[in-house]
């Protein structure tokens, strides 16, 4: 059986955003965008934003970082 992959796009890393920092936790937010889990976490080190000494995911830090 052949593996399926899903590219993120930049709608996808705005619900990450949305869900991530509104509290969700990474599963219930891979479940949501229809990815496995590590690709989440991935996801989240990539778009990685320290404001008033707490750790966001910001959408646009993470779509620069891919280019």
């Amino acid at each position: 059986m052949a593996r399926k992959y899903k590219r993120l796009v930049f709608a996808d890393r705005q619900r990450i955003e949305a869900m991530y920092n509104g509290g969700a936790n990474e599963k219930a937010i891979a479940a949501a965008v229809g990815v496995h889990i590590a690709t989440i976490y991935r996801e989240l080190e990539r778009g990685k934003t320290i404001v008033a000494d707490s750790v966001r995911y910001s959408a646009d830090t993470a779509q620069r970082a891919i280019g």
